[in-house]
């Protein structure tokens, strides 16, 4: 798939099997003789048998609560028994136009991840979640959406697995798109139990697994600021982009920089280390927000712009620094505001890979979802994403980033470990996508390219199929990405010198690349963050 889907991988601890609550002796039942079984890695196994069951069991599969979204998930049969794979979702498009190709991407891509990972699934279970509309009902909306579901049974059909069971969920009731219609389910759709209180839900709880929220919930955490700070932290911004951006584009002074942004890095991860644990995501965010200033984000952000720097810093990926460090790359995350947004694609690539090297994946693929938004040509985040998507081991890129740490007194070469880091990600993206597609057949630009030795004879790159390389006659992507920067900031401050609209505040940028960034990450049901 070619955007930016999440794809959760092949969860061996989950089966399924029952009857259609839908006329369970009724040779029309959706899903007879499918058995869906989740339990923990002890080996308890749950049975799921019927669409009460499996609407409940949707978060369990996710790791959150899906708003808005389209969700296929993947049975493969084992003894008569439909064992849950792979999972996809992509948000529901706004404009009916587009659900046949959506329809299609999303089958499409869930088939071929699965077969990639050595197993083609028998069949499908599909979700259509979302609330009402003003003015709407739970069923207007499951009437709405009942086109859709057709045509993802139909999508899926032609791939030759059928969808056995497809179900829409809103504000707390359940409908199946696979009754029979003779008279076993209710007008007004079935109820959703109680969160928390199924056997599955039980069986989540001993097994440690936790539902995190919703997306929503799980992107304010990287979203810029919108309140009154947000002025305070954009002045900082065109502070230190004025005294950085000459300094990083000037090939003596680049290095100094780096040092300078690493080592107050390193005194932010320290106080966010040192300090004492706070109860409550919103809480300890805001907790974050307090213990790292306005100029030393605006001085982390602008020197992360840096593809050295920012790989430098992408080695406190584990051990003690990575979650302190995770915490930090969100808060800068949150710093990237106003005409700042695209400068967020550093700090979110950082976030989505100390995440995923923690084994967050749902953290990760967010994270990285969100920094292709505001920057799609961001080519870290796209073969991170891509690997992350197709449930590749990091080990890879921490052992080609150790490797440089620990050989950067004896070879110091600031540009050195950003390629190979860059290559080995590179490299385990092609792996997984094969010689003929996918990420793997995409030109980076040639400061990307792998070097030809590392600072350490210990391996970085594993082998992948080779690509031609092209020059870009721009110079490097961050070079041409601060000169933009500086160009804009020499724009805004023209238009503070007398220029600016009565209606508009010095600075903004409303119809700039941020403001587009802005509308893709909230894109009212785009199908931006999906899946493999």
């Amino acid at each position: 798939m070619t955007n930016h889907s999440e794809a959760a991988g092949t969860s061996g601890n989950s089966d399924i099997s029952g009857q259609n609550e839908c006329g369970p002796k009724s040779e029309s039942s959706a899903y007879q003789g499918h058995a869906a079984i989740t339990g923990p890695p002890d080996g308890q196994q749950v049975t799921l048998r019927t669409p009460a069951e499996l609407a409940d069991a949707l978060p369990y599969l996710l790791g959150y609560r899906p708003e808005d979204s389209i969700v296929l998930v993947a049975l493969h049969d084992r003894d008569a028994r439909g064992r849950f794979g792979g999972r996809a979702r992509l948000g529901i498009p706004a404009q009916t136009d587009d659900w046949p190709s959506v329809a299609q991407q999303l089958a499409h891509g869930l088939v071929t991840g699965s077969e990639r990972r050595g197993a083609r699934p028998e069949s499908m279970v599909a979700f259509l979640c979302q609330d009402p509309a003003s003015g709407e009902s739970p069923r207007d909306v499951m009437e709405r959406l009942r086109p859709l579901a057709q045509l993802l049974r139909r999508a899926c059909g032609t791939l030759d697995v059928p969808v056995v069971e497809a179900l829409c969920i809103s504000e707390g009731r359940f409908w199946s798109y696979c009754c029979p219609g003779n008279g076993c389910c209710s007008f007004d759709g079935e109820p959703m139990g109680l969160p928390g209180t199924s056997v599955l839900a039980a069986a989540a709880t001993y097994a440690g697994l936790q539902v995190r929220g919703t997306l929503k919930e799980m992107r304010a955490r990287l979203l810029p600021w919108e309140t009154a700070a947000a002025l305070q932290q954009e002045a900082a911004l065109d502070a230190a982009q004025s005294a950085l951006v000459p300094r990083i584009l000037h090939a003596e002074s680049r290095a100094d920089v780096a040092e300078e942004t690493l080592a107050v890095a390193q005194r932010a991860i320290g106080r966010l280390a040192a300090a004492p644990a706070v109860s409550g995501t919103l809480d300890a965010d805001l907790y974050d927000d307090e213990l790292v200033g306005h100029v030393d984000a605006a001085t982390l952000i602008l020197g992360l712009q840096d593809r050295a720097t920012r790989d430098r810093a992408a080695e406190w990926m584990e051990g003690d620094e990575a979650a302190p460090a995770l915490r930090l790359w969100r808060a800068l995350a949150r710093r990237c505001v106003g005409p700042y947004g695209e400068h967020a694609a550093a700090p979110l690539t950082l976030v989505g890979w100390v995440a995923w090297s923690s084994g967050d994946e749902l953290e990760a693929r967010e994270a990285l979802a969100m920094a292709l938004a505001a920057d799609p040509d961001y080519l870290f985040a796209r073969l991170l994403h891509q690997a992350c998507n197709e449930g590749l081991d990091p080990e890879s890129i921490r052992r080609c980033l150790r490797a440089e740490r620990k050989g950067r007194g004896q070879a110091p070469d600031p540009g050195n470990a950003s390629a190979s880091a860059s290559a080995s990600a590179s490299a385990s993206a092609s792996a997984s996508a094969g010689a003929g597609g996918g990420i793997a057949d995409e030109e980076p630009p040639s400061e990307e390219r792998p070097v030809t030795q590392s600072a350490s004879t210990e391996p970085c790159v594993a082998t992948g199929p080779r690509r031609r390389r092209r020059s870009h006659p721009g110079g490097s992507a961050d070079a041409r990405t601060l000169r933009r920067s500086g160009a804009a900031h020499a724009r805004r401050s023209h238009s503070a010198a007398g220029n600016a609209p009565a209606d508009r505040r010095p600075g903004s940028r409303a119809d700039g690349a941020s403001a587009r960034a802005r509308a893709r990450r909230g894109g009212g049901g785009q199908p931006t963050e999906g899946e493999t």
